[in-house]
């Protein structure tokens, strides 16, 4: 095995741990953070008239190059592309390809400089992932604008960390990965950080828990836009049951037997092996972005899309990914079965047959998915 194999996974599990530690343990149950009512948390997502003469919202998925959550960018592409009910376009921080974490890289459509350039007054909808840096300040400057523009901003789990930092949840109620729940409250106590719910609407602010919520909250948009029925319809398409805001958050948390896995998992590089997912042009990237992820936060493989000839693969719904050849000596991931949403019950059943109950645990818990 080389170097970089074993450095790699070690780095991984070190920052894991280290992450753990430096937070605290991240879920202490802190007095700014609070189980609301749920009537007081009801607010139907309600969204103005698409700006100037457009006929359609605009919506624009945010990226940054270094580094931005696979399911939390991708997922919300797929859903609303999908739809067809709104015009949808990602847009990086800077031009050039965009690192996905933790697997699989792609090229938005347009660098925020050239959107800004082509759509002075700006976006309908901003959907805001996590990134790799929450306070990129590229990142931050634009979403303040594009807030100041009337956009409605939406962030998907740890985009919450960057929706914090630019100060667009002053007086706001908000939720987020319930990691996180606790060092939010105690960092940003002008917010009402929200227990239980997948997703928290205030006025133009939605904020969503983990990455799995990305799903329930893109249909939500779509119920915005284009109503119930084809929001049922849609959901149904895709395969996604439960699309309903409530959510359990005490059913997440860190235990001894998380921490020690993923400990384990990590330094544990004699046992790591490469994964190889082969895909051609019109690959659904929902299943895919879902397969992606799970897989790779096991820290017992990396994760690689691979193409025979190309280095570059379209999506069924236009998004340009990232391909590399196979080194014919891997392992080749199952390719997800209809419908994509299923992805992610695939994936940890995979999981759990490879790797066992509590790496396939630990991994449902980091998506904060009930499984």
């Amino acid at each position: 095995m080389h170097k970089a194999d074993i450095a790699r996974p070690l780095g991984q599990a070190m920052l894991a741990l280290a992450t753990l530690i430096m937070a605290g343990c991240g879920t202490d149950q802190a007095s700014s953070v609070s189980s609301l009512p749920p009537k007081a948390l009801d607010q139907p997502l309600e969204l103005p008239s698409p700006k100037g003469t457009r006929e359609r919202h605009l919506v624009t998925i945010l990226a940054a190059n270094e580094g931005t959550e696979t399911t939390d960018i991708i997922v919300p592409f797929g859903v609303l592309k999908a739809s067809g009910q709104m015009d949808v376009v990602t847009v990086s921080t800077r031009p050039g390809l965009v690192e996905l974490h933790p697997a699989l890289r792609m090229w938005a459509d347009q660098s925020i400089a050239a959107f800004d350039a082509d759509q002075p007054e700006g976006a309908d909808i901003v959907i805001v992932p996590a990134l790799h840096h929450h306070d990129d300040p590229a990142a931050v400057q634009w979403l303040q604008q594009q807030a100041e523009k009337g956009a409605v901003i939406v962030g998907i789990c740890d985009g919450v960390l960057t929706l914090a930092h630019a100060g667009l949840l002053r007086e706001k109620m908000a939720t987020g990965h319930w990691f996180t729940l606790g060092r939010l409250g105690r960092r940003y106590p002008d917010t009402t950080w929200v227990r239980d719910r997948r997703y928290v609407i205030d006025g133009q602010l939605v904020t969503t828990t983990g990455v799995s919520a990305s799903l329930p909250v893109s249909l939500a948009l779509v119920e915005a836009v284009a109503g119930e029925i084809e929001a049922e319809r849609l959901a149904t398409e895709l395969g996604v049951s439960d699309t309903g805001a409530s959510h359990d958050s005490s059913g997440y948390g860190l235990s001894a037997g998380l921490i020690l896995n993923m400990a384990y998992n990590g330094l544990a590089f004699w046992k790591r092996e490469r994964l190889e997912l082969p895909v051609e042009n019109g690959v659904d990237e929902i299943a895919l972005a879902l397969t992606a992820d799970a897989w790779s936060r096991t820290l017992r493989a990396s994760f690689a899309v691979t193409h025979p000839s190309e280095p570059q693969v379209l999506s069924k719904r236009g998004l340009l990914l990232g391909a590399a050849p196979s080194d014919g000596r891997s392992v080749l991931v199952q390719p997800p079965e209809e419908p994509p949403a299923a992805a992610l019950d695939q994936a940890l059943y995979g999981i759990e047959e490879r790797y066992g109950a509590r790496t396939a645990s630990s991994v449902a818990a980091q998506l904060e998915y009930a499984w």
